[in-house]
């Protein structure tokens, strides 16, 4: 039964390089063509494949809905906490875990510093879109017109003498981010406060979350702070990993 499942299981990917026909199939899994039949039979029947005019089979249009349905019933919150906790505890900084929706950047966990001196933020509040590290690498991912569209829109408040001035100036950072795989805030937005990120990606390589590191500059310097990035890199990678469902990179 093991076998069969798993022949059955060998053609999908197959099938994803293109649509075949009968003995393509058996070529690829080493078996009979009767063999081979009976299996897409079963597929076919799921509607996991789909036998076209031409006798070749293709992915069928029941394993798109399934992959859809799985990702939009993954809750990138519930996958990610642990890590963040976890990340928390080897750190003592505050955690965040933001995503991008209907043009702001909102925190969607947050694991509290263990030092007294620490930073205000809010679960389901908008953040500082203009220098916040997060958000830079969630606009950073968008495409280029997007991010255009975007960046002449906003409003560029000058918290700090470190907050990003114009629409020109958020462009170059967002490509620079996009270009080195992380971000950080170093005072743009309060001065005794630095931040480093990393993305979260999803299985199309597209970032779906922010996770970040914080601190005060009483607590950890900039430049400590960011001795903690590969650290910080390795968590948002394991998460994409779970995420994804590809197989998990330890996050310790």
């Amino acid at each position: 039964m093991s076998q069969t499942v798993d022949r059955a299981l060998s053609i999908l990917p197959l099938l994803a390089e293109g649509p075949a026909d009968l003995g393509q199939v058996a070529d690829r899994l080493g078996v009979h063509k009767s063999t081979a039949l009976r299996l897409l039979r079963t597929l076919h029947e799921h509607g996991l494949v789909y036998r076209q005019s031409d006798q070749r089979y293709r992915l069928g249009a029941r394993l798109f809905a399934l992959a859809q349905e799985a990702m939009e019933n993954l809750d990138i919150r519930e996958i990610a906490h642990p890590h963040l906790v976890r990340l928390n505890e080897q750190t003592g900084h505050t955690v965040h875990l933001a995503v991008y929706e209907e043009n702001e950047v909102l925190y969607i966990d947050k694991v509290e510093s263990r030092y007294p001196v620490r930073m205000y933020s809010r679960i389901g509040k908008p953040v500082a879109i203009t220098v916040a590290a997060v958000a830079k690498l969630l606009l950073a991912d968008l495409p280029e017109p997007e991010r255009r569209t975007l960046a002449d829109k906003l409003e560029y408040p000058m918290y700090t003498a470190r907050s990003t001035p114009d629409a020109a100036a958020f462009l170059r950072e967002l490509e620079k981010v996009r270009e080195q795989g992380w971000a950080s805030d170093l005072g743009g937005h309060e001065e005794s406060i630095n931040c480093v990120a990393a993305p979260v990606r999803g299985a199309d390589g597209r970032v779906v979350a922010a996770m970040s590191v914080s601190a005060p500059n009483v607590v950890v310097t900039a430049d400590e702070l960011l001795t903690l990035l590969p650290q910080v890199r390795r968590t948002a990678d394991a998460v994409s990993g779970e995420y994804s469902g590809r197989t998990p990179v330890k996050s310790t």
